[in-house]
């Protein structure tokens, strides 16, 4: 069995200063964003959802996120998952972007809202049809007797359906995360990490405040 108490990387990759860093976490973003596809990382838009129930027993799991702006973080799930239904009683989330190859990650944190019928859409419309089909034809997050069930769940549907694209379940759509704090982190030697975060200042009628963390 491995020594997991010894497994380490020294990181080496860059540093991040405050002089590097852009005016707003969504120029920030978009800088490393872009720094991602250029590396060719898989899947540069996955990104870790940690969510919590009524109780505040936490919960995570790993989505895509479908766009970003200034206003916040877009991912799309059934409404009746999981995630949906803490979502529903604990409308905050934190997020992880887990860039390790480049020796990064961007955490953010926020409250939760759901995104209009037609935002909604246009995250569905895209989706190859067997996709949609599945995400159709699945309860996400209920338990079922085997894979057996869901592929015939999903051939059915395929059966009864009309070829070419299915119109959107009405459980189905997406969220937009509205962050109070993002956090850009760059790996540093002997683990002297830089940490800047920005963080929405209320006091300061909703602007932005810069602040470094201690690694």
């Amino acid at each position: 069995m491995p020594d997991v108490s010894r497994m380490r990387t020294d990181y080496r990759a860059g540093r991040l200063g405050e002089e590097d860093l852009a005016a707003t976490w969504v120029e920030q973003f978009d800088r490393w964003f872009a720094d991602a596809v250029a590396a060719e990382l898989p899947e540069p838009n996955a990104v870790v959802v940690a969510t919590a129930d009524a109780d505040g027993a936490p919960d995570a799991r790993i989505v895509l996120m479908k766009g970003y702006d200034a206003s916040g973080f877009v991912f799309a799930t059934s409404y009746a998952s999981a995630k949906g239904a803490q979502l529903a009683v604990n409308p905050r989330v934190a997020l992880v972007f887990p860039w390790h190859p480049m020796q990064r990650q961007v955490r953010a944190a926020g409250r939760v809202e759901r995104v209009g019928d037609a935002a909604s859409d246009a995250l569905w419309d895209p989706r190859p049809r067997g996709a949609q089909l599945a995400a159709a034809a699945s309860v996400q997050s209920t338990v079922v007797d085997s894979r057996d069930e869901l592929a015939e769940r999903v051939r059915s549907l395929d059966e009864q359906s009309d070829e070419g694209p299915l119109p959107r379940p009405p459980a189905w759509g997406g969220y937009r995360v509205v962050p109070e704090r993002v956090e850009f982190w760059q790996g540093g030697g002997d683990r002297l990490h830089d940490r800047l975060r920005f963080v929405l200042d209320e006091a300061e009628g909703g602007g932005w405040v810069v602040q470094r963390l201690a690694p």
